[in-house]
């Protein structure tokens, strides 16, 4: 009886498309039903996202915080002659409660950005309403066109997801770039920058930490039927420019590329057990020592460049360091659970919902007043389907691992109080 050959040893990988389809391009064309876009930048900067709406005929939704001020918006929108519904994300306070949120909240990686936030508000704006086509795209893109954006959108009778090949500045996180700026080979994947999803993708979610678009596009143990058609151009930024955003983002890249590594080999998001996440960190801690050994070597990068990109890989290995595999295995099974917390929650919603009537029932105000320029950290309301104004103490058991591959269930108790929330600006 012959032995199957033993599967290679999940790792981190420079490219993802084996997960991905790549269809022919679609010959026939499909309306969407909306867009939705986080934005942080000045409202000047969302005038592609505006016109590609105009041209599609769909409403626009934009998301507001940081220098993003509403009342900018709604100026910009009357030039463009689209129909565009700002919202103030200080005046959100109803989004459920979630396990991942809880886990972090005391620890150095705790997630500061409010953009998975504005995400899943997006996702229950789209639900309610009754859209059934849904474009995701970030406030930073352009080069996309309407027609580009339907015929992708017609093959979403056959996928999940389609996602659009991004021909302008790479969106990777600041370890991949380093890989890339040092001669290495390191690709792109799909995301929420230009990305078409159905109104079942709803009940998935976005969670609050860096590669909340890759966790969307996973159902509870391996990715979503996933295709690619269409371009588009993403804005120039420097991911070198302060160091500290390659330590925030370090714990989200490492879970995302080991999820990934772990489906690339064939296994699912529950084959990531203690032994895999030491090995699968180790592997990272290597990468990050061989960068900062390649970087001296890079004549064609100047002096400061190579200090710079060399501080932030300083960074992010300081990250690595406090991070564990009992926290990656624990991070992974309550975002399990908050899959199941998260469905229960927007199926609850009601359907049938303008956009303003979605956004008052969600206790958004309408005319919500103009962002003052002030970055949000996120903490959120209470558990799913709570009224505002309303207490309760909740106590979730979730699988904890131990340091010997030992699971047991944990009692984590978690007082939820569901209500209105104070939102401090980052520090």
């Amino acid at each position: 009886m012959s032995v199957p050959p033993p599967r290679p040893r999940p790792a981190q990988s420079p490219f993802h498309d084996q997960l991905l389809e790549r269809p022919p391009v679609a010959t026939r064309r499909t309306r969407i039903d909306g867009i939705v876009v986080p934005a942080s930048r000045h409202g000047s900067r969302l005038q592609p996202a505006m016109a590609l709406a105009a041209g599609l005929g769909c409403p626009l939704l934009v998301l507001c915080s940081h220098r993003t001020e509403a009342a900018d918006v709604r100026a910009a929108a009357r030039q463009a002659g689209a129909t565009v519904h700002p919202v103030d994300m200080r005046t959100v306070h109803t989004l459920p409660r979630l396990l991942t949120t809880a886990l972090l909240a005391e620890t150095p990686f705790r997630y500061r950005r409010d953009t998975p936030a504005k995400r899943n508000l997006g996702l229950a704006v789209a639900h309610m309403a009754g859209w059934r086509r849904i474009l995701a795209l970030d406030d930073d893109i352009h080069d996309l066109g309407v027609d580009t954006v339907e015929r992708a959108a017609t093959l979403l009778d056959l996928y999940d997801v389609v996602g659009m090949d991004n021909v302008g500045f790479p969106d990777n996180s600041v370890v991949c770039h380093a890989i890339r700026d040092t001669g290495g080979r390191q690709g792109t994947f799909i995301g929420s920058g230009a990305m078409l999803y159905t109104a079942a993708r709803t009940t998935s979610f976005f969670p609050e930490v860096y590669n909340e678009d890759w966790f969307f596009l996973l159902n509870s143990a391996e990715l979503a039927k996933c295709a690619v058609s269409g371009r588009f151009a993403q804005a120039k930024f420097d991911p070198y420019a302060n160091p500290t955003r390659a330590g925030a983002e370090e714990f989200g890249d490492c879970l995302a590329e080991g999820v990934f590594a772990l489906i690339e080999a064939g296994l699912t998001t529950a084959d990531g057990d203690h032994t895999f996440w030491t090995r699968f960190l180790a592997d990272r801690a290597r990468i990050i020592e061989h960068l900062l050994q390649l970087l001296p070597r890079q004549q064609d990068l100047t002096a400061f460049r190579r200090q710079q990109i060399a501080a932030s890989l300083r960074a992010a290995r300081a990250s690595l360091h406090r991070i564990t595999p009992t926290l990656c295995f624990n991070y992974l099974a309550a975002w399990r659970r908050d899959r199941d917390i998260w469905r229960e929650w927007i199926e609850s919603l009601p359907r049938g919902r303008t956009v303003d009537e979605a956004l008052a029932h969600l206790g958004v105000p309408s005319g919500s007043p103009p962002v003052q320029g002030q970055d949000q950290v996120r903490d959120q309301g209470g558990p799913a389907g709570l009224v505002p104004g309303t207490e309760a103490r909740t106590v979730v058991t979730v699988e904890v691992l131990r340091e010997h591959d030992e699971v047991l269930p944990v009692r984590v108790g978690l007082e939820l109080l569901c209500g209105a929330v104070d939102r401090a600006p980052s520090p």
